[in-house]
This record gives C-alpha cells, sequence and structure tokens, in this order.
C-alpha cells in the first residue's frame, strides 16, 4: 500500500464514525501514486476509512430531500471516538454537527492507501501519530495483520463502534482478522452489539423508529432510507422493500462459501404474525459479506 504522511483537520467539517478530513505533507502525494482524488483548495481530501462503517449522522438518499440519521448513541458516539483515536479533545459542534472547535487544531497521523472510491474519496487505512521507523512518505509499506491492529479502523471495530463492512479490494489476510475481531464485541455485546438487529430481524413502525431507536447494518439502513424516500406520504410501507433492492446493484460475494450474489437474496421481508407488519432480515452475518467496488 502507499504511506501518505499529513495531518487531520476538523475545524469546520463534519467527520462521522468512518470519514475524516486528511491533508498530505506533500499535496502531490496521491498524484504520483495514482490515486485520484477529490482535493479541497488547501489540499485536504475526505477518507473513506476502508472496512468498517459506522451509523449514518447525516445521509440524504439520492433524490431524497432531506437528511437521515441513525441512533444517536452510537452515530455521534462513534463519530467522537474516532476523533478521540486520533488525538483530538474538547471538540464542540454546531446543531448540523460540523465542528466549531477542537483541541488542538489538527493532529499528526498518515495513511495506507491503493485507490479512491467513486466520490474521490481515498479509501484507506488511518493511523495516529508518527509513520513507522525507515517508512518513506509516499512509498510502499506492507500492512500486515500486527500493522492494521494499530489502524483507528481496527480499533473502532474492536471497541464495537462500528459494523464490519468488507469490499473487494481488502486483501484478504485482512479481511479474515477484521472478520474475527467482530466476534468479540458481538459476545460481549458492546457498543452497537448491544441493540443489533441486522441478523435478528426488525419490525419499521415508523421513520422516527427508524432513525431514532434502530441499530442496524448501516448499509442496510441506507437502503431502506432510499426506499422510502420514494414515498411522498411519509409511509413505512416495506412490502416492496425486497423487489427495490432487486433493482438495485449491489453485488457482492459470500465468505467462505464464495457465493456470487446480489443484496436482496440475502434479505428477507416477511409479515411478521405478531405484529402484521413486514419483518426485515439479513440472513448472513456482515463479516460474511464481501460487496464489489461500484
Amino acid at each position: 500500500m502507499t504511506l501518505i504522511t499529513g495531518t487531520y483537520r476538523v475545524v469546520g467539517a463534519s467527520p462521522d464514525g468512518d470519514s475524516v478530513r486528511f491533508y498530505p505533507h506533500d499535496p502531490q502525494a496521491f498524484r504520483r501514486a495514482g490515486i485520484t482524488v477529490k482535493a479541497n483548495r488547501a489540499g485536504g481530501v475526505q477518507l473513506r476509512l476502508d472496512a468498517i462503517d459506522a451509523l449514518e449522522t447525516h445521509y440524504t438518499p439520492p433524490h431524497g430531500s432531506r437528511e437521515w440519521h441513525q441512533r444517536g448513541e452510537f452515530g455521534r458516539g462513534t463519530a467522537d471516538a474516532l476523533l478521540h483515536e486520533l488525538g483530538f479533545t474538547d471538540v464542540t459542534r454546531d446543531a448540523r454537527g460540523t465542528v466549531t472547535a477542537a483541541t488542538p487544531t489538527q493532529t499528526d497521523g498518515y495513511i495506507l492507501t491503493r485507490f479512491a472510491d467513486k466520490y474521490g474519496r481515498a479509501v484507506a487505512m488511518a493511523f495516529a501519530g508518527a509513520a513507522p521507523s525507515g517508512a518513506t512518505d509516499g512509498g510502499p509499506l506492507f500492512l500486515d495483520v500486527d500493522g492494521l491492529h494499530r489502524s483507528v479502523n481496527h480499533r473502532l471495530l474492536a471497541a464495537g463502534w462500528v459494523y464490519p463492512t468488507f469490499y473487494s479490494k481488502l486483501y484478504v489476510d485482512l479481511r479474515a482478522d477484521l472478520a474475527a475481531t467482530t466476534a468479540a464485541p458481538r459476545r460481549a455485546a458492546s457498543g452497537i452489539w448491544k441493540l443489533d438487529a441486522t441478523t435478528s430481524g426488525f419490525t419499521v413502525a415508523s421513520r422516527v423508529q427508524l432513525t431514532d431507536d434502530l441499530v442496524i447494518l448501516p448499509k442496510l439502513f441506507r437502503r431502506l432510507a432510499e426506499y422510502l424516500a420514494l414515498d411522498e406520504t411519509g409511509g413505512v410501507d416495506l412490502a416492496g422493500f425486497g423487489d427495490f433492492l432487486a433493482a438495485g446493484d449491489d453485488r457482492l460475494f459470500t465468505v467462505p462459501a464464495g457465493q456470487a450474489t446480489t443484496l436482496d437474496t440475502l434479505v428477507t421481508v416477511r409479515t411478521d404474525r405478531a405484529t402484521g407488519q413486514e419483518k426485515v432480515t439479513l440472513t448472513v452475518a456482515p463479516e460474511h459479506l464481501v460487496f464489489l467496488e461500484g
């Protein structure tokens, strides 16, 4: 992977639990590495932290007009945990979640990356502090499992703040370790796993319940928000959600079975006999899914 050193800066931005602004010391670092990112005027790029997915703090569905969020204690809590891991304290935000002050105003760190996503965000393992001794800024660095454990990505997952969400470009040995890491916080019902309903199944009685109460895999939440945003009446009829997923393009394969499929085949929508409402269930644990990069 390519090692890039720089600083994390959060004042004036709205970092969530898996995305933060990074300013490389070398303004040409990404170009030299052949990675096409979108940078602001000061050279800052948005990172997408690889292999993890935090509950949404502000998500606007395509063709939607309003922002959706997930349960605040984990959405905002994970964002706070990320900034703490990066060395920030006394972080204050305004009503829209924009950071208005932090101590210090920037922290040193480095990332390991190979590519950017379709939105121009560098997909990265993020680290606080100085780069490994002897490593060259802008040069290649092999990331092994021990090194992975020093990443913010791994620490958030191990603490139960985030879900594992893997894409096909993630190296197999790193993915296997991250999948194994998920087991401990789930057994301990730590963080999100205390209330997670992704694989046990859930009904949605109202949109407020979806945004304020339920704790589910963010990718599934985003698809539900996109589906419900199409209903201008404000309803929560999920009878057509399966067909909506089938019309999408969430291609993936399962591990270790290696089945190539799409998300709709792994999500059931069935009427709950007790409530008469549609119950949504992801039938495969998140760490056994590997999505294809869009």
